[in-house]
This record gives C-alpha cells, sequence and structure tokens, in this order.
C-alpha cells in the first residue's frame, strides 16, 4: 500500500521518541505524535490516519477509553508496559499489543500485520460502491468517500472525501430509500450526511470532518441527536 499515515499517543516521550525511530527507520510511514491524549484523539478525528499507536496507561485518560471512542475504520496497535492489558487490547479488535520495551523486529512485525489488514480491508471496501446516473453513463462510487449530498431538484449533489463533487441524475429520496439509516443521516430536507464522517454536532449544525459545517432542519433534529 502507498505511504502509511500515522498517529502515536503516549504521555512519555521516550516512548514515542522511541516510536519516531523505529518509523524512520522502517520508512514510508508518515507520524504525527502526541504527548496529551485528548490532542492526540482531536487529531485522529479531523485527519483520518490509517494507524493509530496507542499506550494504554497514561496519567488522565487510558488508551483503552480512546480506542472505543474512535472511527471504526482506523487501525491501532496498543504499546504498554502492563502486559495485563493484552486481553482487553485484543477485545477491543486491536492489530496488536506491544508490549514495552519493545525491539524493532517486533514492531516491524506488528506494522506489517497492520498493513495487511489495512489492505485486505480496503479491498473488501472496494466493492462497497453504489451506481449512480451521472449525465448518460453510469458511474460507481465509493460508498465510504462520500461526505454527504445535498438535493438540487430531481438531481443529487455527491461530495467526496477527496473534494470532489457528483452530480447525480438521481434524487436524494432515491438515495434514503438505499442507504441504512445509521449509516447516512437526513439532517434537513435537502442534506444527507455519512455518520462516520461526522466530527462534531449539535441540534442546529453538523461540522464534518473537513470541518464544512452544515444546517440541520428543525424537523430533522431528533434524527442527530439520536443518533
Amino acid at each position: 500500500m502507498s505511504k502509511i499515515r500515522a498517529i502515536a499517543i503516549d504521555d512519555e516521550p521516550i516512548a514515542l521518541e522511541v516510536i519516531s525511530r523505529f518509523c524512520n527507520r522502517l520508512g514510508g510511514i508518515e507520524l504525527s505524535v502526541f504527548s496529551d491524549p485528548d490532542k492526540g484523539f482531536e487529531a485522529i478525528v479531523a485527519t483520518r490516519p490509517d494507524l493509530v499507536f496507542l499506550d494504554i496507561e497514561m496519567n488522565d485518560v487510558s488508551g483503552l477509553q480512546i480506542a472505543q471512542k474512535m472511527p471504526k475504520d482506523i487501525g491501532f496497535i496498543f504499546t504498554t508496559a502492563y502486559a495485563e492489558y493484552a486481553l482487553a487490547g485484543f477485545n477491543l479488535d486491536a492489530f496488536d499489543f506491544l508490549h514495552k520495551p519493545f525491539s524493532y523486529d517486533r514492531f516491524v512485525s506488528a506494522v506489517e500485520k497492520s498493513v495487511r489488514r489495512l489492505e485486505y480491508t480496503r479491498l473488501a471496501d472496494v466493492k462497497k460502491t453504489i451506481v449512480v446516473r451521472q449525465e448518460y453513463a453510469n458511474v460507481p462510487i465509493r460508498i465510504s468517500e462520500i461526505l454527504y449530498m445535498e438535493a438540487m431538484g430531481n438531481y443529487t449533489k455527491i461530495y467526496l472525501t477527496d473534494g470532489e463533487m457528483i452530480l447525480a441524475r438521481n434524487s436524494l429520496k432515491w438515495f434514503c430509500d438505499r442507504f441504512d439509516a445509521h449509516i447516512f443521516i437526513r439532517i434537513h430536507k435537502s442534506l444527507m450526511v455519512a455518520s462516520d464522517k461526522i466530527k462534531c454536532y449539535n441540534r442546529q449544525s453538523v461540522k464534518l470532518i473537513n470541518d464544512k459545517t452544515l444546517p440541520v432542519g428543525r424537523s430533522y433534529s431528533h434524527f442527530i441527536t439520536s443518533r
């Protein structure tokens, strides 16, 4: 796969130095490090990395709690000095568990295992597409790449994560009839958003992972607040 975008969260600077050094040695990993767990989690939500190296026992928060809140499509490796957390880590579907102090070879093994899982997941994800009408052609779109959709009469503007917009000759109702209400949420008579692309929300508005803010219609607020 192409370069891995990764985040490491650990309140011990030495641990972050080790992970940084190992990533540089292995190559192919674009790493950002955070000693503050809250800032690290904000970066995870905002940038959607491929992989997270996550300490478990930190001063103010447990890495287990962070893992439970992370978007489901992001892989993570637990890094901790406490072996007793291994079972809890695997119950959360961690890609691997690195027991500190871990060697470079063990680190490489964990990353390679993670890459295999990421590639398998992405291969399966390619199959999850929807075919729409664009002008006089049928166009397949990966569902996971849809940020939100906006009605325009009997047409729908589909905004993708890469910034592209596709004008489909299908109504917003057509999409509503085909998508699970928990995967795409109707927030307005003319707007539907991907639930896993929501950064934050309230009864009046929704902010997406690209910081785009969309209004919530009064009669649709219960859909977003009950998610």
